[in-house]
């Protein structure tokens, strides 16, 4: 085909498109819910008349919107389910927690109070050590009072040799001197 004859194929179709536009938009304005399945010059009858409150237009919810709709009314419910149940655990969790802080806070409490109880044995311990004798003081304190007791032994030794020499010149006064003079004074250890 030549170019002159597709260019008046071009220009018949152009002009077709109005007429078929102009046809739809007829029957589009007497069946308002009706779809048009092809776009042909056929006219279609006007539907007779009805008697009575001619019925309200209804919107046909397409499979998209209707699938939209249906997937944020999941999604909504499926959230609104999760944050109760994400509520419930955080409260069951918080609980839980509060209890261990305050079993922890008791424990905490138990321990410090062992702990001033040993610091104040320990206090004690060193105000007894400070005060108390070491072996060394117990070996020299044994010394003194060993030589203190020989110092007094020999004191009473010296002072019963001293009444036995008394009571031997009381003896001899009295004429029994004869009897008890055989006894020899007390020796000295």
């Amino acid at each position: 085909m030549n170019s002159s004859s597709r260019l008046g194929e071009q220009e018949q179709n152009a002009m077709a498109v109005p007429t078929v536009a102009r046809s739809c938009a007829s029957i589009a304005r007497h069946r308002p819910h009706s779809r048009l399945l092809s776009y042909t010059n056929v006219l279609h009858e006007d539907a007779p008349a009805h008697v009575g409150i001619p019925p309200s237009p209804r919107k046909p919810i397409g499979g998209i919107r209707g699938s939209v709709i249906g997937f944020l009314f999941g999604f909504s419910l499926a959230s609104s389910f999760a944050a109760y149940r994400l509520l419930d655990e955080y409260k069951v969790a918080s609980t839980t927690l509060q209890a261990s802080v305050e079993e922890l806070q008791q424990s905490t409490e138990r321990v410090s109070a062992h702990v001033r109880r040993i610091e104040a044995v320990e206090k004690d311990l060193k105000a007894l050590s400070h005060s108390s004798a070491s072996k060394d003081d117990l070996s020299q304190l044994r010394a003194e009072v060993k030589k203190i007791y020989d110092g007094l032994h020999i004191e009473f030794l010296d002072l019963r040799t001293y009444v036995w020499g008394l009571q031997q010149d009381v003896h001899s006064i009295t004429g029994r001197g004869a009897k008890n003079a055989k006894q020899a004074p007390p020796e000295r250890i």
